[in-house]
């Protein structure tokens, strides 16, 4: 969502952040949240050509490259002059702060097609071999009436993009994740540009969700193999303030490898339903060969507020979810079940609207999260 630019940290920002427990806390499964109760400030998001907006973000497992195993890539979504979909940036930041400059993709150059150029999403996965796949939904004027259908840009570990994803299937990804199993990757997009420009600003039932299978060999560039929809009908509309509001967060229950026909029936995919307010369930998503439409209510109501971005926990499969419409971050146990929130933004009218995107879990120091009304990488600890 477009906000104003700020690059430069609130003095005492820290101060009017208030961590708040869930009334139904008390439940059998341990609470993460409940064990955070501080919010850091770790650093800008903006690089030098003044990008902002951050969106999505993705840790690194493995260094390679300019890549380091703990960082965090920000892809932003708006340029300096805060125009929407037209960010062309993937910054790195370290644990400590230490913000760089990862890739700074030129529309030009791409090397292949991506219609319409280039605008980062929350679509933001990197690859265990330091292959980077980020989602561009581009505009010429940062104006919804101009949004194309973009592409998928998969850059290597320098930050060179080396090929795009684009066409049928593919239109306006709005954020994804990703599992891999040797010999391949599967990534989960979802896409949210499928009549919405057409409708001007009316709500069209035409979002969806698709699985990309990749190949993946050492040495040698990601290889497109197919790609499902496995995920239909979901609600999206333009919006002058969000660009475009849709299906957005995904997470998965489990990696699994695909092949393993057993542990491939147990896993879900989890998708945020924004404008429906909802987590909703997809089965099978690992091998589903068609769609499973919008999918089942898994958590709905209660302490959601348009949820965004959303991860799941492998300690103990449990998601987080943080919302557009104001600044708190949800957590669901695995029954759909929401046992805590925080309030981890409270700028703006109303109180944290705008704020939250992308965000990470990190065992060992906690929830890293971008603000985009601050343009901020933040860790709740």
């Amino acid at each position: 969502m477009a906000r104003p630019r700020s690059g430069t940290l609130v003095a005492g920002l820290l101060a009017v952040f208030t961590l708040i427990s869930a009334a139904a806390a008390q439940d059998a499964d341990n609470s993460i949240l409940d064990a955070l109760k501080h919010i850091k400030v770790l650093g800008t998001t903006v690089p030098g050509n003044g990008d902002v907006n951050p969106y999505g973000m993705a840790q690194v497992v493995n260094s390679v490259g300019k890549l380091r195993s703990g960082h965090i890539l920000v892809s932003n979504f708006n340029n300096s002059a805060n125009a929407q979909g037209t960010g062309t940036t993937i910054v790195e930041m370290s644990p400590d702060g230490s913000l760089s400059l990862f890739a700074d993709l030129d529309a030009a150059n791409l090397p292949g097609l991506c219609p319409g150029g280039v605008g980062l999403t929350t679509a933001l996965v990197v690859l265990n071999e330091g292959w980077v796949i980020v989602g561009s939904l581009p505009t010429s004027n940062g104006k919804s009436a101009t949004a194309q259908a973009g592409c998928l840009i998969v850059l290597d570990s320098m930050g060179k993009p080396v090929e795009t994803f684009f066409g049928s299937g593919i239109n306006g990804p709005w954020d994804m994740t990703a599992t891999e199993s040797p010999g391949e990757a599967k990534l989960f997009i979802t896409n949210v540009l499928n009549g919405t420009v057409a409708a001007h600003g009316k709500v069209v039932n035409q979002g969806t969700v698709a699985r990309i299978d990749l190949g993946l060999s050492a040495g040698e560039m990601p290889v497109l193999k197919s790609l499902t929809v496995i995920g239909s009908g979901f609600a999206e509309r333009t919006d002058p303030a969000a660009l475009v509001i849709g299906p957005t967060g995904l997470a998965l229950s489990a990696a699994c490898n695909a092949d393993d026909a057993q542990c491939a029936a147990g896993v879900e995919l989890y998708v945020a339903d924004t404008l429906n307010n909802r987590i909703v369930s997809i089965s099978r998503p690992l091998d589903r060969r068609g769609t499973a439409g919008t999918g089942t209510t898994f958590s709905a109501g209660g302490s959601l507020n348009a949820p965004l971005g959303l991860i799941s926990v492998a300690e103990d499969g449990h998601l987080l979810s943080v919302n557009g419409a104001d600044g708190f971050i949800t957590e669901i146990n695995t029954q759909g079940k929401q046992i805590a929130k925080a309030l981890i933004d409270s700028s703006g009218s109303p109180p944290g609207a705008g704020a939250l995107f992308g965000l990470v879990f990190d065992p060992a120091r906690g929830v890293y999260y971008v603000d985009d009304a601050t343009n901020t990488l933040n860790l709740l600890h």
